[in-house]
């Protein structure tokens, strides 16, 4: 997808081509009622959201019909979920975030990194990996730093 293309969109619509993309993966296609559930939002704001996705030439809708994905919306969608994937990786396997709270965060953050910064995570995520699968445990080793500069905090709060 296009640079272009994607500055285009709002953080908002990401997330509707996310979820619908998520919701279609068994199927190829997604209702907008199971898009409002998964999201929090109410039909009304799926159907305007939808209608724009259309407008956009990202998304097949009509009233009352199933939700599909055009090829470029799935290539957009498809982008914006890997970069959900790299970050919420990322945030549990690296940092050691627990699982709840590292999908929040990668919900937030996917909106606001670009992709050479991704790129850069996904670099470092490989080199942590390699390192680990050479005895270098990098990530191991980061998390007990970061066991012990809590303790640290935690003396000098005392």
């Amino acid at each position: 997808m296009a640079v272009g293309q994607n500055a285009e969109l709002s953080a908002s619509l990401e997330d509707y081509l996310e979820a619908i993309f998520n919701l279609a993966r068994e199927s190829n296609i997604a209702r907008s009622k199971d898009i409002a559930k998964l999201l929090g939002v109410s039909r009304a704001s799926v159907t305007g959201a939808l209608r724009i996705l259309k407008k956009k030439g990202l998304a097949n809708y009509k009233p009352y019909d199933y939700v599909t994905l055009t090829e470029s919306g799935r290539v957009a969608a498809a982008e914006i979920a890997r970069k959900h994937r790299i970050l919420k990786s990322f945030f549990i396997n690296v940092l050691g975030i627990e699982s709840d709270l590292a999908q929040q965060a990668a919900c937030r953050a996917e909106h606001a990194l670009g992709p050479g910064i991704i790129a850069k995570l996904m670099s470092f995520i490989e080199f942590v990996t390699h390192s680990g699968e050479n005895g270098h445990d990098l990530t191991e080793q980061f998390q007990e730093f970061c066991k012990n500069t809590n303790r640290e905090l935690e003396r000098t709060d005392a």
